[in-house]
């Protein structure tokens, strides 16, 4: 009997998550790759409308480095696709960035954020066609992308790039 339940309580122990494994070795913070791009875009948002280039810049460029790592994790997620699209086009590599973008619409062709940013970068190329065609798919979305978009289109709105 007593082995029987040590056995059950064994496999009641193994059974039962474990929160140290997989820890990041930050203090336990398991936030993941993917999460600390996307808040160092935020900052780095912040910082180009300040004027603050250089710092947006550095941010940018760490970002990119996360989502590189958060994508050989786990690839094929439109989401993280979507940011390194983002985070090359604003450190200049335009065709970089479009790769990934054009990557991401292989997986979710109607994904809102891809759409919007590859508009973008197609003005800023000075492919403005594409750019409209990008804007046509936004067109039923009902969402913020698709005005942001039309006014860079417009030229009422600058994008920074």
């Amino acid at each position: 009997m007593k082995n029987i339940l040590t056995t059950i309580l064994l496999v009641f122990i193994l059974s039962q998550p474990s929160f140290s494994a997989g820890s990041s070795g930050d203090g336990g913070n398991s936030t993941t790759d993917y999460e600390k791009a996307v808040k160092l875009i935020k900052q780095a948002k912040k910082y180009e409308i300040k004027g603050k280039t250089e710092k947006a810049e550095k941010r940018y460029e760490k970002a990119q480095k996360y989502l590189l790592k958060s994508n050989k994790k786990f690839p094929n997620k439109a989401d993280t696709l979507n940011y390194l699209g983002f985070t090359t086009r604003k450190l200049g590599d335009f065709e970089g960035g479009e790769k990934f973008y054009l990557e991401g619409l292989a997986i979710k062709p109607n994904h809102v954020g891809i759409n919007e940013y590859l508009g973008e970068l197609y003005v800023a190329t000075n492919r403005i066609d594409l750019a409209k065609e990008r804007l046509n798919i936004l067109s039923s979305c009902n969402c913020e992308e698709y005005e942001q978009l039309k006014e860079v289109i417009e030229g009422t709105k600058k994008s920074k790039y």
